[in-house]
């Protein structure tokens, strides 16, 4: 049996580091608090048929994930089914105008040229250059950064033109669109990372250069399956996944960790821990303060924070086969909105929504006829106290109307079968996420890289961090990437070879 790792929860990222390390001969246990595997990225069902996906929907750079099973002798397709998604949205722009961008290039430019005459040549032009700008950015979101000596790397040294650090993804997407609904369409993404496009750093334009080279893909089943992959192939090469077990501690003695106590009081004893829980409620939760000066309660308060959001999820009667999978309803004013939730933090009287809409694609969701809808309106974190118990069903109120009336839903109230809602304080007080805030701490040019936590603590040894609170950041991609930033750090240290072991 090879060395002990204990990984404290088994979200995304625990579970891609359990299928790494296990089929490189470690002993892997995950201790998960919830009775559920997943995170944020596990499922629930209503009226017992219809399935939904309780965070993530998108799931771009489909080849990471290959990668991942590759790695560890196993191929995706027996564990997985992955489809492309075309259109990749439906996008009801401020002016009301529908835009539905595709990977395929005739379409993409009968789209454009219908929409925005003219506006093919920049498009063109943008997938060229940001290009280029992922193809230097990219290896410098695949390695640790431990220290300030790597921003002196020279694969660093070769992206610095590209990373944009001065201005915003909204800057650079107008460097190749004058049409400011077509540059909001290639900006947006930015509320991936829960942040705004005026704000976010202008090196994240690469993330809709992605989507438009790679595509939007889903998972049958909802993107739910693929933690329910990582875990299946785990147990399968000896990993043990234990449930409704919470960590309590973990203990750090003679500056390494050494093991985590559980809430039942047992010492569980390993070579090295994993945090894969939410990053600022695991510092300050279940390390002592006296081993984590450095994310003290304090410190973390301190931090920048991703905005919330607030879900509906609403089992239906009826299929609504005209919209396709991904909508995303613009709000008339969207710079106002985004700044009244990063700024402001007030909730916005003309919010963004999006709605997916996966049964058109995946009759596996919900019964022959019938959809399971999901709604998202991204929201200001917990730091804003707003009260949701006062205020959480006249919100709710406002979202179907822009979802019916703006969305094209129509009469979707009279379709509900049954329903789910989850606030930013539930997500919380139910679902550990700290300050509600759903993508995690800020992706600003102060908590990017070397400046963002590193994937190995940096106070004491054999403890290692995965998920979206760490380089390189929030977003199924990223967190897979922290898994294997983080599992080949230990499996370099225990000085493994490569040869991987086979199912």
């Amino acid at each position: 049996m090879g060395k002990k790792v204990i990984i404290v929860g088994a979200g995304p990222g625990g579970l891609a580091s359990s299928m790494m390390l296990s089929s490189k001969g470690f002993d892997v246990d995950i201790y998960e608090k919830q009775s559920y595997i997943g995170g944020r990225t596990s499922s629930f069902n209503l009226k017992e048929e219809f399935k939904f996906d309780l965070g993530p929907t998108f799931l771009m750079m489909d080849f990471i994930l290959e990668e991942l099973f590759e790695e560890c002798g196993l191929e995706i397709k027996e564990f997985l089914d992955v489809v492309e998604v075309d259109p990749m949205y439906r996008l009801v722009l401020p002016s009301g105008k529908e835009f539905f961008p595709s990977r395929n290039p005739i379409k993409m430019k009968k789209e454009i040229e219908e929409n925005f005459k003219g506006s093919y040549k920049s498009y063109l032009k943008f997938m060229e250059r940001e290009k280029d700008k992922l193809d230097h950015l990219l290896p410098c979101l695949q390695v640790p950064y431990d220290s300030y000596a790597d921003l002196t790397k020279p694969r660093f040294i070769k992206a610095i033109p590209y990373l944009d650090v001065n201005v915003s993804v909204y800057d650079v997407l107008k460097r190749y669109f004058d049409d400011e609904e077509l540059a909001l369409s290639f900006t947006f993404q930015a509320k991936y990372l829960g942040m705004s496009p005026w704000t976010c750093p202008g090196g994240f334009s690469i993330i809709p250069y992605i989507e438009h080279k790679y595509g939007i893909h889903h998972t049958t089943g909802g993107l739910n399956e693929i933690t329910k992959a990582f875990a299946k192939a785990s147990e399968s090469m000896g990993t043990k996944i234990h449930l409704s077990k919470e960590v309590k501690e973990v203990v750090v003695r003679d500056g390494k960790a050494r093991g985590v106590l559980l809430a039942d009081g047992r010492f569980m004893e390993s070579d090295y821990v994993i945090i894969n829980a939410d990053f600022a409620h695991a510092m300050t939760n279940i390390i002592k303060e006296q081993d984590n000066k450095k994310y003290t309660k304090e410190k973390m308060d301190n931090k920048k924070y991703s905005c919330s959001t607030y879900m509906i999820y609403l089992a239906l009667d009826k299929i609504y086969d005209q919209f396709p999978h991904h909508n995303i309803i613009f709000a008339k004013d969207y710079k106002k909105n985004l700044t009244e939730i990063s700024d402001s933090m007030v909730l916005s009287e003309d919010p963004s929504v999006y709605v997916q809409n996966p049964s058109v694609t995946d009759s596996t969701v919900a019964p022959e006829g019938m959809s399971a809808l999901y709604i998202l309106v991204p929201v200001p974190n917990n730091k804003s106290e707003i009260i949701w118990d006062d205020i959480k069903d006249s919100f709710r109120g406002k979202i179907l109307d822009i979802v019916e009336d703006k969305g094209g839903f129509v009469n979707l109230r009279d379709h509900i079968l049954e329903e789910k809602v989850i606030t930013p304080h539930d997500w919380e007080n139910e679902k550990d996420v700290y300050n509600g805030a759903t993508f995690n701490l800020s992706h600003s040019v102060d908590q990017l890289l070397v400046f963002r936590p590193h994937n190995k603590h940096e106070q004491f040894d054999r403890c290692y961090i995965v998920g979206g609170g760490t380089h390189p950041g929030s977003g199924l991609p990223t967190i897979f990437e922290s898994a294997r930033i983080s599992s080949r750090m230990i499996i370099g240290k225990e000085k493994i070879k490569s040869k991987v072991k086979k199912k």
